[in-house]
C-alpha cells in the first residue's frame, strides 16, 4: 500500500467525470488499499478515485463505530449510484482537495446506494445521516462536482481569492502535507 498525493483545487482531474470500473482485479484492490491509506494519512473520512488522480468510479469511506470501542464502518464502493433521496440535513463540510475551507452544505438525509464491491458483487443499502452526507460528497467527486458548487454564488465570490491562490498552488496558512513537504 502507498500514500498517494491528493489532488488540490485547480487540478483538472477534479472536474473530470470518472469512468465506470470494468475490471475487478488486483490493480483495483491495490488502488482501494492505497486510497484507504491515503485517506488515513490526510485524516479524512472519504476519498474518491479522481482525488488521487484516478478518474474511475471508486470511493472509500471509513467512519467511527456508533459507540466508543466499536469497529469502524469501512466501505469501498465501486460504480456507485444514488437514488431515492429524502429528507434534508445542513452541516459543515470540508474536503481533502480544498484544504482549509469549511462551509455549511445542504444534502439529503437518506439516500439509497447501489454499487459493487471489490469482487464486482452488487451492494444495495440505505445510507442515513453522516454516512449519507459522506457518500453524497464522494459521489459528487466522481461526477466532477465539488462541494463549493453547492454554495450560493455570493458565498463562492467571497471565497474567490482563496480559491484562485489554491489553484496557483499556494496552500492555506498552516497546511502541512501528511508525508511532509508540499503538494
Amino acid at each position: 500500500m502507498a500514500i498517494r498525493p491528493v489532488r488540490i483545487f485547480g487540478d483538472p482531474v477534479l472536474r473530470q467525470k470518472a469512468s465506470p470500473v470494468e475490471s475487478f482485479d488486483e490493480p483495483l484492490a491495490q488502488l482501494v488499499g492505497d486510497m484507504f491509506e491515503t485517506m488515513h494519512a490526510y485524516r479524512g473520512v472519504g476519498l474518491a478515485g479522481n482525488q488521487v488522480g484516478v478518474p474511475q468510479r471508486v470511493l472509500v469511506v471509513e467512519l467511527p463505530g456508533p459507540q466508543e470501542g466499536d469497529a469502524p464502518l469501512r466501505l469501498a464502493l465501486v460504480n456507485p449510484k444514488l437514488s431515492e433521496a429524502s429528507g434534508q440535513q445542513v452541516e459543515e463540510e470540508g474536503c481533502l482537495s480544498i484544504p482549509g475551507i469549511y462551509e455549511d452544505i445542504k444534502r439529503a438525509l437518506k439516500v439509497r446506494v447501489r454499487a459493487q464491491d471489490l469482487q464486482g458483487q452488487p451492494l444495495d443499502f440505505v445510507a442515513e445521516g453522516y454516512l449519507a452526507r459522506v457518500v453524497q460528497h464522494e459521489v459528487d467527486h466522481l461526477d466532477g462536482v465539488l462541494f463549493l458548487d453547492r454554495l450560493s454564488p455570493l458565498r463562492r465570490q467571497f471565497l474567490r481569492r482563496t480559491l484562485e491562490a489554491m489553484a496557483r498552488g499556494e496552500m492555506p496558512e498552516g497546511y502541512e502535507h501528511p508525508a511532509g513537504g508540499t503538494i
